[in-house]
């Protein structure tokens, strides 16, 4: 059983059911240590998040393969912003995102050329500087239109609180990132590195339909747009630092 579980044996409100994304007042009840009765929706009569049983693997392999249920119980019954310290959780997943980005950005520039012991330090310095320029002003823009676009698609003022979990829900289904940390240990060529992009994409996708329960057509290209931007920004960064060096 995952080490979680017995945070989460209160009612409480915020917790959802995986199969309809309908509010459950509890998840389980424990009778005793290692005895623990899973409760039903009462909307679809279901389970509301068997996932409580699962080992972390299992999760994991359902997150990989798309799968909504996976995701609600990631980002409801587990990462719950009314039961957990927003501030904690986003400052150590944004640093991870970001360093995962960083190591991306760098190998879609080329940077395999600061390994050289030939190269000056001084070119070692201006070779971080413009990843660390693209990471920031591309991240800016991808948030900035994925801000606007859930205001123009759903035409309200979004609750603060909302918007904070879709920015969770982003640093999360970003993760998979990590797949590009096998290129440290064996040689792939630079086409992976535009295929793990597109699985992000595609996840982006799915954590924001859960979240949003907007249709995935708009999803995808609100997710399409907002990627669109950043690596477009990206392009323009280094362009213009590229004409700069000439």
């Amino acid at each position: 059983m995952i080490p979680f579980t017995e945070a989460r044996e209160q009612k409480h409100d915020g917790f959802r059911c995986v199969n309809c994304g309908r509010r459950v007042g509890r998840l389980f009840m424990q009778y005793s240590p290692g005895n623990i009765r899973l409760m039903k929706c009462d909307n679809c009569k279901a389970v509301a998040d068997p996932y409580i049983e699962c080992e972390f693997m299992i999760i994991f392999i359902d997150l990989i393969l798309h799968k909504p249920k996976a995701f609600r119980h990631l980002l409801y019954n587990v990462l719950n912003l009314e039961k957990t310290d927003f501030k904690a959780i986003a400052l150590k997943l944004a640093l991870m995102y970001f360093i995962l980005d960083a190591y991306r950005v760098s190998l879609s520039v080329g940077s395999k050329g600061t390994r050289v012991s030939s190269r000056s330090g001084l070119e070692f310095a201006w070779t971080c500087l413009k990843v660390l320029l693209n990471v920031l002003l591309g991240n800016l823009m991808l948030v900035s239109v994925l801000w606007i676009g859930i205001r123009i698609l759903l035409n309200l003022n979004y609750h603060i609180c909302r918007y904070r979990e879709i920015l969770l829900a982003v640093l999360v289904s970003s993760y998979f990132k990590m797949f590009l940390l096998a290129m440290m240990v064996w040689d792939f060529p630079s086409a992976s590195i535009f295929i793990v992009d597109i699985f992000v994409l595609s996840l982006n996708t799915v954590a924001l339909r859960v979240l949003t329960q907007l249709g995935t057509t708009a999803c995808f290209l609100l997710c399409f747009s907002s990627h669109g931007a950043k690596f477009i920004a990206s392009d323009w960064l280094l362009l213009l630092v590229s004409s700069k060096l000439g």
